[in-house]
């Protein structure tokens, strides 16, 4: 899906962040307090904590600054206090369908357009449950001394740098403005943007807080297209869950709500740290480039995850106004879904309702 300057490894290893799901001690008893009654019951026997065992997530790209805040959660403990014993954060490039509907991911950061996409054309049993990104990153990156596409019609014509995993979303861009891949021509690439840089391609599908940053301080003149005011303003990095999690594990996911919640508020009050955390620890083998990383933290924590809805409503919120955007951007592309077929939002509606504390997380 994107690329990061440097060395980036493009291998898919696991990486274990192993906590340890910590006890309530039950209330000991003497012979002067009284005893619990043949029932069982006592209110001086304190209720353990809750314990969810392992907990997997399928990461959209690779281990930069786009998951300080699931960086943030592990790190200062939030998955632990949340009752999960470890929570592995596997690296992409991924939509994470697959990985979700073969059971081997719990929880999937994805899009709206590829969630709907295997939704309304596989039936797939897949909800949306929250969003960390409230607009669309995605954009056609060109350059001004090159392609210079400044509106969807200055595409016709050009080639089109599209990785394979962007091709749904590509395709959905083009429906929206009404062009068909015969008005140009696609290139598949990988996630560097050097074809861009070399003139190989004349745009390149990229992330307005990932690449857009890296070429421009390489030193090149940047134009984008940004997808959100192009006829596609939906939800990005989203949680994305099966329905059978959503039955048979709810207090789970919530509880991975939770931490996640608590993450992305210390995400949000400081990207700085949240760079670090990516290109010191979690990331510390891809060499990212620290610069570009505290870029992209400050423009995601100030521009993609944080709006209006959010400042009201919490973090991870979807309003109804956005999920219909959202649709209406997927039937604009041919994808024709309902609200409630993609998304799911009780849990978060629950979590909020349980911890209204959690809604604040302004600093």
């Amino acid at each position: 899906m994107r690329f990061i300057s440097g060395k980036a490894s493009r291998r898919a290893a696991v990486a274990g962040l192993a906590g340890v799901a910590a006890l309530a001690l039950a209330a000991c008893s003497s012979d002067s307090e009284p005893a619990a009654s043949e029932s069982g019951s006592s209110d001086d026997v304190a209720m353990e904590a809750p314990e969810y065992g392992d907990l997997a997530v399928q990461l959209s790209w690779i281990k930069n600054e786009e998951f300080s805040g699931e960086f943030f959660a592990d790190t200062n403990g939030y998955y632990t206090e949340a009752g999960f014993d470890a929570v592995t954060l596997t690296p992409g490039p991924s939509t994470g369908v697959a990985e979700l509907l073969s059971g081997s991911t719990d929880v999937a950061l994805s899009d709206a357009v590829s969630i709907g996409s295997a939704v309304a054309a596989e039936e797939a049993p897949l909800k949306i449950i929250g969003t960390t990104y409230q607009k669309n990153p995605f954009t056609v990156l060109s350059l001004a001394d090159g392609g210079n596409i400044v509106t969807a019609e200055d595409m016709v014509g050009k080639k089109i740098g599209v990785q394979d995993s962007n091709t749904a979303l590509f395709m959905a861009l083009l429906a929206a403005n009404g062009l068909t891949e015969d008005d140009l021509e696609i290139v598949p690439v990988q996630y560097d943007p050097a074809p861009l840089t070399n003139g190989e391609v004349d745009g390149f599908i990229a992330y307005l807080t990932n690449e857009s940053i890296t070429v421009e301080a390489a030193g090149y003149d940047t134009v984008n297209l940004p997808f959100a005011d192009n006829g596609l303003p939906f939800v990005a990095e989203t949680f994305t869950v099966t329905d059978q999690a959503i039955a048979e594990d709810r207090e789970k996911l919530k509880a991975f709500l939770v931490a996640e919640i608590k993450g992305w508020t210390d995400a949000v009050n400081d990207p700085e740290e949240g760079a670090r955390l990516a290109y010191e620890v979690y990331g510390a083998d891809l060499e990212l480039n620290p610069e570009n990383s505290i870029a992209g933290a400050i423009a995601q924590a100030e521009d993609l995850v944080v709006s209006d809805e959010t400042a009201s409503a919490g973090l991870f919120t979807i309003s109804d106004a956005l999920q219909a955007s959202t649709i209406e951007s997927l039937a604009g592309a041919g994808i024709e879904l309902e609200p409630a077929d993609l998304f799911d939002l009780s849990l978060l509606a629950e979590v909020y309702e349980e911890h209204p504390e959690l809604v604040a997380y302004a600093g």
